[in-house]
């Protein structure tokens, strides 16, 4: 089970650096969707992604429940 899980992230990882090298296009919309939130100050500037997070892993649950069901 142990080996199968880091076989995934391993194949993950490998993905999500092709994704940022090869079509950057792919990332730019993270940080950018209705809902998420960024505030600027004058002494720093917050940053929450809320809806992109939550697409994110409404993906990974789909992708991990597709390979590793019994």
């Amino acid at each position: 089970m142990i080996g199968k899980l880091l076989v995934f992230i391993g194949l993950v990882l490998v993905i999500a650096g092709l994704a940022v090298t090869y079509a950057p296009w792919l990332i730019n919309w993270f940080g950018k969707l209705p809902g998420d939130i960024h505030i600027k100050g004058e002494n720093g500037t917050v940053f929450i992604p809320i809806t992109s997070t939550i697409i994110v892993s409404v993906v990974l649950s789909v992708i991990i429940n597709f390979f590793f069901r019994r």
